[in-house]
């Protein structure tokens, strides 16, 4: 109750103090100028406003680019990743240029162009030249963007099989992934939610001779130099496979398959080693280690140091736990590739000995 009557007050203090305002201006009498009508002095005020607001874009803009410059990913590490990288920043330079240029024109002409008394704003109802130079040059400039990402994403998405790629299907589910890899034949062996059961975590058709020798494994290798073809299958709501260090990313969609192809150029040993991430890295764990002083100090566990690793992601915000939802990926020669590969067990090994 006594909240409710300080309200009250309050309200009755604002709205006598606006009445009071009220009263004092018509006191001016009628020669007196209206606070409600700009004057000269309050263009003067708004057009400096309107050069420091400038400066402060400008400036904040300048420091944004320096200080955050550092959490770019790095080098993309896919061969398609280079032409992805090229088109973002592209467009971010054609974006910064107009952003500069506008933003510099509308500050100052807000300025120069100041309202003063007894000036009158020339007015023109149309000028077709204007209209036709910015609405061609956005033309220009957009067809442009745009038929070159088109060629980009066409390069990118148009997969030859006679490259003879290696196919690996990434099944995605609330919250992790599986791979599963084709056999010694190259084919994946029919799938469908309605064959899980048990260790068959997929749901692979157990009569397809086809599956019998593909190999489902919770950790994602790949061969560097080889093209690797993905096919993605979602078990329960839309997920989105996410390659940050490989320029790679595609829906992951119940009820159908999606495919995506890279060939990763950058194993994960030389991407540890590359300068960035050695500075990034050492950065992190000196970070880790003032948090782990920290939790000793309360009588917890350390945080173990950090080494680098490529992660698969999900981009899609698919649940509770959608943060947790990521699966290792090592690159690495063909030869460590095909002796990791030989190791894992055949979805037919995986049924006898469940038998």
């Amino acid at each position: 109750m006594t909240v409710f009557l300080v309200i009250i007050v309050l309200a009755l203090l604002a709205v006598t103090g606006w009445q009071m305002s009220k009263i004092f201006q018509m006191s001016q009498g009628p020669g007196a100028e209206s606070s409600e009508i700009a004057n000269d002095n309050d263009n003067r005020q708004q057009a400096k406003l309107m050069l420091w607001f400038m400066i402060f874009i400008y400036v904040g803009m300048a420091y944004s680019f320096w200080h955050w410059s550092k959490l770019y990913l790095p080098e993309a590490a896919s061969e398609h990743g280079n032409q992805v990288d090229t088109l973002m920043f592209i467009s971010i330079g054609l974006i910064m240029v107009v952003q500069v240029i506008t933003q510099a024109l509308l500050h100052w002409f807000a300025y120069k162009y100041q309202g003063k008394k007894g000036k009158r704003a020339l007015f023109f109802a149309d000028n077709d030249k204007l209209e036709f130079i910015w609405t061609i040059i956005p033309v220009i400039t957009l067809a442009g963007l745009i038929i070159y990402g088109l060629f980009t994403w066409s390069d990118i998405m148009n997969i030859s099989e006679d490259n003879d790629p290696i196919v690996v299907e990434i099944y995605a589910k609330q919250f992790s992934w599986q791979a599963r890899y084709a056999g010694e034949d190259n084919t994946l062996g029919e799938a469908n939610v309605r064959f899980i059961e048990g260790i068959n975590t997929v749901g692979l058709n157990e009569n397809d001779p086809y599956a019998d020798d593909d190999k489902i494994t919770t950790e994602l290798h790949l061969p560097v130099g080889k093209e690797v073809l993905f096919k993605f299958r979602s078990q329960d709501v839309l997920h989105s496979a996410y390659f940050p260090h490989f320029r790679a990313q595609m829906n992951v969609v119940p009820g159908m398959v999606t495919q995506f192809a890279f060939t990763p150029d950058i194993t994960t040993e030389e991407m540890r080693n590359s300068e960035y991430m050695v500075d990034k890295v050492k950065t992190i764990n000196e970070i880790r280690k003032d948090n782990s002083e920290a939790l000793m100090a309360e009588g917890e566990a350390p945080l173990d140091s950090y080494e680098f690793d490529y992660f698969l992601l999900c981009n899609k915000i698919c649940g509770d736990a959608h943060y947790n939802m990521q699966m290792k990926i090592i690159v690495e020669s063909e030869k460590d590739y095909n002796e990791w590969l030989s190791e894992q067990d055949t979805f037919a090994s995986t049924l006898e000995s469940q038998e």
